[in-house]
Order: C-alpha cells, then structure tokens, then sequence
C-alpha cells in the first residue's frame, strides 16, 4: 500500500489542504465540550446570560467552521482519491501494453481485469477514508485523553480498562481478515474468468448442449466467493458490538463514578459532562480507526495484487541506444534461430534461417504444432529468441526501438481480432489517418467490398465486439483490409486465409500480388493451393525447416511436402 502512495505526488497540495482542514475541524470539536464545561460552570450557576450568549455564540461559531472544514475535506479527499485511481489505473493499463505475451499468461487476462477494476476500487475508497480519518482519528484520540485528564485524572482510570479490550479486538479481527480479504480477490478472479468464458463461448456451449454445465460451473465459483465474503463480513460484524458493550460501559461507568466525585466535590457537572463528551470523542475515535482497519485488509491485498503487475519488469524493452535502418526496405533473415517457450523442455523452433526480401512471396507450411505461428510471432518481437539472430533490413530486431520494428510490419493474425465500431473504424485501426479512398481500396484488394457493399450502413455498419455478427471468413478479410491500408515494408499473414473458400482465396491472392508488389510478404497456411505460388515455401516439421524451394523443387526433393500435396490432392491433379 505505501508503494502506491507515489502516485499521490501530483495532489501534494491537495492532500496537504486537506490534512490542514482535518486538523482545524479536530481541534474545534475538542474546544467545543470545554466551552459547554464553563456555560454550565459559570454562566448557568451563576446566572450570568451575558457569559451564556458570548460562550455560546462561540460555540456556534467553531460548530460552524468545524462543519465547513469537514465538507471542504470530504469534497477535496473524494477529488483525491478519484484523481488517484485515474492515474493509478493508466499507469496499470500502460505497464499491461508493455508486456510481453509471457507475461500476459502469467497473470491472466481475468485477473488483470480483476486488478485494474475491482482492486484499484478498493484502493481508492480506503484512500478518502485515510484522508479523512488518518488526521483526526488519533489527534481526536489523544487530544480526547489529554482533556479528559485534564478534568479529572483518577476518573481517567476508565480508559486504562476500556481501550486495551477495544484495540486487542480491532487488533485480533485485523490478523484474521488480511487472508479471508486475500481468498476473496482471488475468488473474484475466477467469477470473473469463469464469466468471460461462459459468455465469449456461448455458442460452443449451446451448440454441445453444455448449459447446465456452465450454470453449475458458475454457481460453485460464485458460491464460494460468496462464502468467503460472508465469513468476512461476520468477523467484521463482529467489532461493532463490542465497540458499542465498551462505549456503553465506558459510560455507565463515567456517570456512576462521576456522580459520585460530583458529590464529593471533587468535580463539577460541566467537567462531568465535558468528561463524558471527550470519552465519547476518544471511543468514537476509535471505531474510525476500527474502520480503517476494517477496511485496510481488503485495500492491502488489493495493492499487494497492483504492485504486482507494476514490479513485473518486461522481458522485452527497446535497447539502450537503439540502431535505424537505412536504404533498404522489408529485408527479413533468420540467421539459426532458436527459440523455446519459458518452462518447455524442448525448443518450439530450432536452426532457422531463410531470407525475404521485397517483391517476394514466401510461403510457411507445416503440420500442426511444427512451428509456424512461432516463427511468424518472433518478426514484430512478440517473444525473444535464445539463439540466433533476426535481421531486418539489417538490422537485429533487438537492437530496433519496437515501434520502429512494428511500422515496418502490417500483421493478420490466426484469429481475427476486430473491435467494437464500424467497418471504416477497424480498417482504418491499421492507419489512423487513412482517408475513405484508401479504406476502400484496401477492403476491395482484401474481397471485402461484396459483403460490406450489402450491409444497411456500408463502411459505416456497426461491428459488435469481438466481430460476432459478421463470419469468420468476413472477420479475415477485414484483418487483411486493416494491414494493407497501412502499406508496410513487410506483410505477415498468419493463416490469415483458412475462413475463405477456394474461389475468393484465389481472386484475394492475385490481388495480393498487385498490392504487395514492393513489399516482402510472409504467409502461413495449411492449403497447398495457397501457397503453391509463392517464390519460396518453407516447409516446418517438429520445429526445424524440412525444405526450402518452390512447389515443384519440393515435391521433387522434399517428402514432408509430398506428403502435405498428397493429403490434399489426387495423383491426377498433382500431375
């Protein structure tokens, strides 16, 4: 929680304002049952209004500034607190982009959701209480007990009784609520990954008839996030009655023993009453301290949950001084890459090396689980290599700032990703500038022209998140128009065209060649049909290339290949 406390700086003054306005309010409600002290005193038994009408216009008067202290500070620590979560949130959401995709399986995307919500929610409700009651709780605390001994030393003794059982109280519940708080936040993180689950595949689920399944599934993880929350709130429950047993007792005995000094008199009524109030300021001090502490277990384990995301340094940052290329343009090399996935026994990739250069197509084939996608994610640096070297226009990728490296690149992935807005809105994603002119041509090169030019809207048509109420052969070529419009050095289509059927992948591939004719293209796919023409095919098995050549080269040279054209051809049409 204190490491959190830096992203306070920007309201220095404004904390500052507030502790000030916190202190003067403290100190107007402890002169206040000193005043009432000497109207009765003085003023009543005495008879003297005069002494009733200044004292008591002075009460009035501290009253008053202590209760517009107290709203100027609970307007500014909400102003605070919101400003806090604000910041606290960017800088959350900006370290989440700078992590590797290593890092975003570390965590998750449930619980990174989790974090930058719900946990810095916590935090930031906590942060107006501190404000609010960090201050005034232990100054109206001590301040009450200086008073109060003030008045009568030996009736004080009443404290010395009263506050040992409330704080070992707040003490013990504290110790017990820090693990249950802890339990409850994870908890949340699985109803919130099990929510997303069961609603991004809702149609896998009904499709398999696996409602029922999920239902069950949903209720066991919310039943025990609900458990745990209960088992919180008892204990918490708890404090109030015994804070309230011993503020009534602190009473019954402040009066008895009181009555009886007053009677000796040792002490007079006003004192008594004065007493009575600061005994009161000093418990309810107290139960604000309580309720900070009610509160902090839950805040803490949320920080110690942010902190986490913040400490995590990426594995992949930009060098400290970092190399531009110069004169060439969409030069790609592999010089014996290897690369492994952290925790693999094995290397996902072994000894790569081929080139591209621009005007060529070069094409990667494979099995399942050959290596493919690997190779492809390692160009725009997604992951970083063990060994080996990856060159582009010369210069390794390591050594480039990775904005620089990915401006070089336009990227289909596997799965189309497409956001929430119109159609012009996720092409023109690839190129924020781009005007409706290039839109177009880049949907019309992409074969995405016929079925935009058939919706209500056209390019102004709404796409709902994730893409779901357009096909999966739709969402590719929108993926497809979103890099060609931002005209890179180097296209990488990772099975960019395996949603397409074999008429519109024929037509998008001629166009692809006039569109890309400058530029270095790299394709990933399962069909022999679509990469039967590139300049170069790379065939991948078990993670190391098992040939390098064009079509006929490899059926001539290459069994993996022959095996891969003769599972999807006949003899005849291979002949």
């Amino acid at each position: 929680m204190v490491k959190l406390l830096r992203f306070l700086k920007p309201f220095a003054w404004s904390v500052s304002t507030v502790l000030v306005l916190v202190l003067f309010q403290s100190l107007a409600d402890l002169y206040l049952p000193t005043l009432m002290s000497d109207i009765v005193d003085i003023g009543i038994i005495n008879g003297d209004n005069q002494y009733i009408l200044r004292v008591g216009g002075l009460m009035l008067f501290f009253a008053a500034g202590s209760a517009l202290c107290m709203i100027a500070a609970s307007f500014l620590s909400a102003k605070i607190a919101i400003g806090f979560g604000k910041n606290l949130r960017s800088m959350v959401f900006s370290r989440v982009e700078s992590y590797s995709l290593h890092e975003f399986d570390q965590l998750g995307t449930a619980s990174l959701i989790t974090r930058t919500t719900n946990d810095i929610t916590q935090i930031q409700q906590v942060l107006i209480v501190i404000l609010r009651m960090m201050v005034s709780a232990p100054m109206m605390s001590i301040g009450g007990i200086i008073m109060a001994v003030s008045k009568d030393a030996v009736l004080s003794l009443v404290f010395v009784v009263a506050m040992p059982v409330l704080a070992g109280a707040i003490l013990l519940i504290f110790r017990r609520g820090v693990p249950l708080f802890k339990t409850m936040q994870v908890n949340l993180d699985k109803l919130n990954r099990v929510l997303r689950e069961g609603l991004t595949g809702i149609r896998v689920v009904r499709a398999f008839n696996r409602l029922d399944h999920e239902r069950e599934r949903f209720q066991m993880t919310n039943s025990d996030l609900t458990v745990t929350a209960i088992n919180v709130n008892k204990l918490m429950a708890a404090l109030m009655p015994v804070m309230m047993l011993v503020m009534n007792f602190s009473t019954i005995a402040i009066v008895w023993f009181g009555g009886i000094r007053v009677d000796h008199g040792d002490m007079q009524v006003g004192d008594m009453m004065a007493f009575l109030q600061y005994a009161m300021h000093i418990m309810f001090s107290l139960v604000m301290i309580s309720f900070m502490f009610i509160m902090l277990p839950r805040a803490e384990a949320s920080a110690v949950r942010i902190n986490e995301v913040l400490d995590i340094v990426p594995e992949i940052k930009d060098a400290e001084k970092v190399k531009h290329t110069a004169g060439r343009r969409g030069f790609v090399e592999f010089i014996n890459v290897t690369f492994g996935y952290p925790g693999a026994e094995q290397p996902a990739i072994s000894n790569i090396s081929f080139t591209a250069g621009p005007g060529e197509v070069t094409a990667i084939i494979g099995g399942t689980g050959s290596g493919k996608s690997t190779l492809i994610n390692l160009i725009p640096r997604f992951y970083d290599i063990d060994e080996g070297s990856i060159l582009i226009d010369g210069v390794d990728v390591r050594e480039m700032s990775q904005e620089s490296l990915r401006a070089k690149i336009g990227l289909v992935p596997q799965k189309a990703v497409l956001f929430t807005g119109t159609i012009a809105d996720n092409i023109r994603y690839g190129k924020e500038d781009a005007a409706d002119e290039e839109i177009r041509r880049a949907a019309e090169t992409a074969q995405a022209t016929d079925f935009i030019t058939t919706m209500k809207d056209g390019f102004d048509s709404l796409i709902a998140q994730g893409g779901t109420n357009i096909s999966g052969g739709q969402k590719q070529r929108l993926s497809i128009a979103r890099a060609l419009v931002r005209k890179p050095e180097i296209y990488v289509l990772d099975d960019a065209l395996s949603a397409l059927d074999y008429k519109t992948d024929a037509r998008l591939r001629i166009a692809l060649r006039k569109e890309t004719a400058d530029a270095t293209v790299l394709i990933v796919a399962q069909r022999v049909s679509t990469v039967m023409g590139a300049d170069r095919i790379i065939v991948m098995e078990k993670g190391k290339i098992a040939g390098i050549g064009s079509h006929r080269e490899l059926l001539n040279t290459c069994e993996v290949y022959r095996e891969i054209v003769l599972s999807q051809f006949s003899g005849e049409e291979i002949a």
